[in-house]
């Protein structure tokens, strides 16, 4: 039996991710909390009775946490079939608020805990052509962002080390990573979608919808896929500015709010 690994399963887009496939595969689920994982858990049986779920906590942002999950899984002899990254800290403020605690944090869980998933889940992999590995990036990295610098240089890093690592792997495993926009789940991410207006509004998709999206485009072999109509309109309308008023523009909408989902 092959699973599909799902990183921040109990959030609200890692939670899509689950009802869409918990009735059609066996599935791996981690968190950082192991009661809300065992609740995820059983909301997903009383909906997919038949459903094959294992969970196993993690801190990605620890080294440690992250050795004992690969062992605790190498234990119970998983093997992977495919990988979803989801999980990821997006918290918004200008750099100079930020504690050592939050950069690390955010660092380590954007992108080095995805480096050390996407290495650890290949090595479980047949690597025959059926296999996938899906990172969930942003919107936010394709231009660098003022007041959103640190989640931007993040996810921008994911996505050069996806399309770097589908070269690596044609033939034997596909690669995609998925830049979404704003993703209405927390109320704070729902208040920071109404304090940017008109425009955060239609960047905004339902997880659901994102979820839909994302397994497409990874079935479909794509190296990246942006989701959602406006955010591609708009995202390529940015790239005909010059890069001092993208910035000043960014500046100007970013520094209204403040996001921090930092929890020691």
């Amino acid at each position: 039996m092959k699973y599909t690994l799902i990183t921040g399963a109990c959030g609200g887009l890692g939670r899509a991710f689950c009802f869409e496939l918990a009735g059609r595969e066996p599935l791996l689920l981690t968190g950082r909390s192991e009661e809300r994982l065992f609740a995820l858990k059983s909301e997903l049986l009383e909906t997919f009775p038949a459903a094959q779920i294992q969970t196993i906590p993690c801190e990605l942002s620890a080294e440690t946490s992250r050795r004992a999950f690969w062992e605790e899984a190498e234990g119970r002899g998983i093997r992977l079939s495919r990988l979803i990254y989801v999980a990821g800290i997006d918290t918004q403020m200008a750099f100079e608020k930020y504690d050592e605690g939050r950069a690390v944090r955010q660092t380590r869980v954007n992108f080095e805990g995805a480096v050390e998933f996407a290495r650890e889940s290949l090595s479980r992999m047949d690597k025959k052509g059926e296999d996938e590995i899906l990172f969930v990036g942003s919107v936010s990295g394709i231009s660098p962002m003022p007041y959103f610098a640190l989640y931007s240089a993040t996810k921008k890093a994911l996505e050069q080390f996806s399309s770097a690592l589908r070269v690596e792997l044609k033939g034997r495993v596909k690669v995609t990573c998925v830049l979404p926009g704003s993703i209405p789940t927390r109320e704070d991410i729902k208040e920071n979608i109404r304090a940017h207006g008109f425009f955060g509004r239609l960047s905004a998709l339902p997880p659901e919808t994102v979820a839909k999206k994302s397994l497409k485009a990874v079935q479909k072999n794509k190296r990246r896929k942006t989701i959602g109509g406006w955010n591609k309109l708009i995202n390529g309308l940015a790239r005909l500015l010059p890069m001092p008023l993208r910035l000043r523009l960014i500046a100007r909408i970013w520094q209204r709010t403040e996001k921090d989902y930092y929890r020691e």
